[in-house]
């Protein structure tokens, strides 16, 4: 069992955070007030915890950012203490909004917010994963047709090792989980938020996943 805090309190925070409990370890959700996500979130497992994001940061092992991609960087910037020394792995994608308020462009084009996050954070192992496809099936990759892709990018070759784990419990096979190196290769999984506006827009708000076809 390992201790994991999920800082942000939406549907891809939650999500995980129900089928990680589910899978033995003990999660902790951070929110900006702990109260108003224990509200939010009746129905979970009832082993998960609540707390502000501060203390979530502060007492667990690995830490996931299921925060909004936008703000991410300046939240996390301020949890450098508690992350130090710290697995952080970042599902999230930093765009700004079209007018519709789906992903319109990138926030660090020419890089990403997995390569912001880990020069911000030094001390911290940053690996980037599972933010390339729809929040449903991060955590049941086998509901779709064709199997689905989860890519890897990070510098610590442990740290990866340990996220390889953690994919595992969330259903991943591993021969569906492909390391593309270190942290600048999230550049090219976080661009490829680019295609989800088209997608949605056509198909509408169904499951699916960027995929590596072989």
């Amino acid at each position: 069992m390992t201790n994991i805090g999920i800082l942000g309190a939406g549907r891809v925070g939650t999500n995980l955070a129900g089928k990680l409990s589910a899978a033995g370890h003990h999660v902790i959700i951070g929110g900006r007030s702990p109260e108003d996500t224990a509200a939010r979130t009746i129905g979970l497992a009832p082993r998960i915890a609540f707390a502000d994001q501060r203390t979530t940061a502060r007492t667990t092992d690995i830490v996931i950012n299921a925060t909004p991609g936008d703000s991410s960087l300046e939240r996390l910037t301020d949890l450098r203490t508690e992350l130090y020394g710290k697995i952080l792995i970042d599902v999230s994608n930093a765009t700004f909004d079209a007018a519709d308020g789906l992903p319109g462009d990138l926030c660090y084009p020419g890089s990403s917010l997995a390569e912001k996050l880990q020069a911000a954070l030094p001390d911290t192992r940053v690996v980037k994963t599972l933010n390339t496809m729809l929040f449903m099936v991060m955590t049941a990759p086998e509901t779709l047709a064709t199997p689905p892709t989860a890519y890897l990018s990070g510098d610590d070759e442990h740290a990866k090792r340990t996220v390889t784990g953690l994919l595992g419990d969330l259903g991943w096979q591993p021969e569906r989980i492909e390391d593309l190196g270190d942290i600048t290769t999230a550049r090219a999984t976080e661009a490829m938020i680019l295609l989800v506006p088209h997608i949605l827009r056509r198909h509408g708000f169904k499951p699916f996943a960027v995929s590596l076809a072989r």
